[in-house]
Order: C-alpha cells, then sequence, then structure tokens
C-alpha cells in the first residue's frame, strides 16, 4: 500500500511539474474577473508586449514592486505594453483598496483562492511578487524579467 502511495505521490508531482507554464509557452487562456467585476480573458491582451504580474494586498515585497511598476507602465503604455494584475487575495475589499492606495491604473483580475488558485498553480507561481513576460505573439519569453528585458521587447 505504501508503495502504490508513493507512486501516486510522484505521478501527480510529476504532472503538476508539467502544467506549469514555460519559457516558449503560449499566453494562456484564463478568464477572471477585474475589479469592476466584468469578466476578462489574458488572450485578449495578445498582440501586445505583456506583462502578468502576480500580487497580493498582504504582501509587503508586492506593494514596492506597485511603486515601480506604475511609473514604469505610465512611461510605456503606448508602447504596445500592457500590464496584467492578478491578485491572489483572498479578501476582495482589501484587493480593491490596495489597487486605490497604489494607483493601479493597469487592468487588474483576481483569482481569489491564494497559492491554490488556479492560475498560480498553472504558472507555478511559489511567491509573491511573480510576473511573466509575454513578446507580441503570446508566447512567454521571460519570467521575473528586470526592466531592461521588457524594453528590450518593446523596443522589437
Amino acid at each position: 500500500m505504501k508503495n502504490i502511495i508513493v507512486i501516486l505521490s510522484i505521478f501527480l508531482n510529476l504532472a503538476l511539474a508539467n502544467a506549469q507554464i514555460k519559457t516558449g509557452d503560449a499566453l494562456p487562456n484564463i478568464q477572471l474577473n477585474n475589479n469592476t467585476d466584468v469578466a476578462v480573458t489574458l488572450e485578449s491582451f495578445k498582440g501586445k508586449v505583456v506583462l502578468v504580474d502576480f500580487w497580493a494586498s498582504w504582501c509587503g515585497p508586492c506593494r514596492q514592486a506597485n511603486k515601480k511598476l506604475v511609473p514604469f507602465y505610465n512611461a510605456h503604455k503606448n508602447e504596445n505594453f500592457e500590464i496584467v494584475g492578478i491578485s491572489l487575495d483572498t479578501n476582495k475589499a482589501k484587493w480593491i483598496a490596495a489597487i486605490e492606495k497604489d494607483k493601479l491604473a493597469y487592468p487588474q483580475l483576481i483569482d481569489a483562492n491564494g497559492f491554490d488558485a488556479k492560475t498560480a498553480l498553472l504558472f507555478g507561481v511559489e511567491g509573491l511578487p511573480s510576473s511573466y513576460l509575454f513578446d507580441t505573439s503570446g508566447t512567454l519569453v521571460a519570467i521575473n524579467p528586470t526592466e531592461e528585458i521588457i524594453l528590450t521587447f518593446l523596443k522589437k
């Protein structure tokens, strides 16, 4: 019986590892609600350089990162560039308050199941903040990219 449990455990871990997005993979067809309760699909941003940014209102490093992302976004939003925030908050009111306080003008989506959220599992999010850069064809080109890497793709 122990052997069966061990084998199933290994199989499940391998299946989950293979399910996580990798460089070269396509922008997933995920639909989540935004901060005005409208359903938005990630695929709708295809055609732009897209930074998918996982964060949460309770995450101090995320809130610090927001202070850098906001001016970066404002400087480059007219260059075929979009940031899409995906919150792993379980408390929508705190998420909305953080969006307002941090002045996040780019699209904000929520998958309110914390690290057990389907999107967090699909992307392989193990810590926050985590970001994923997709090029205009919708291909994942970098995980946790620097501003310089993002600018390289904006110049292409």
